[in-house]
């Protein structure tokens, strides 16, 4: 079983109450647009840390971090990007990809809106954590956390972190 705290978009933006819920899991994936290495080293403090880059992340960042980590948690396939799309409007860039060769999850950042939903021609689960920063249109700062139990991914939780 492992316990997984999915962000994005920090946009440089860290907090106690982000390392609280970083301290919790067993693995901490952040899905782009991290702004800092400021963040990544706190995060690393807490926990594991897997990322990409996102669209804000400076050349030093992108040396770092890969734009596509493709990986396995426990039995499942997973693929984090930061700008991936969702069921039915994915990104043009990974489009043939996603198709061919679906994960499991399939993670992205960017939009700074939360999602979770289940895309049935591809039967894989995405997720979008929303932006848990405090730049973007966003209003409500969020993160999710869940569990890999071999082949099930449960227990999903949005944390919210309040207002911007």
């Amino acid at each position: 079983m492992t316990r997984i705290l999915l962000l994005s978009d920090t946009h440089g933006h860290m907090d106690k109450t982000i390392l609280k819920y970083a301290r919790m899991a067993d693995e901490i994936w952040h899905a782009g647009d991290i702004g800092s290495f400021e963040v990544t080293d706190q995060l690393e403090k807490a926990n594991n840390v897997k990322a990409v880059y996102g669209n804000i992340d400076n050349a030093v960042i992108q040396q770092e971090f890969p734009l596509d980590q493709k990986f396995s948690c426990e039995d499942v396939s997973v693929w984090m990007t930061h700008i991936g799309g969702y069921p039915d409007r994915y990104n043009r860039r990974i489009r043939e990809q996603i198709k061919a060769n679906p994960p499991d999850l399939f993670i992205s950042g960017h939009s700074h809106i939360l999602k979770v939903q289940w895309d049935k021609k591809l039967n894989l689960l995405h997720m979008n954590p929303g932006a848990c920063g405090k730049q973007g249109f966003h209003q409500l700062r969020t993160m999710l956390r869940f569990v890999i139990d071999g082949k099930d991914i449960k227990d999903l939780e949005v944390i919210e972190l309040g207002k911007r």
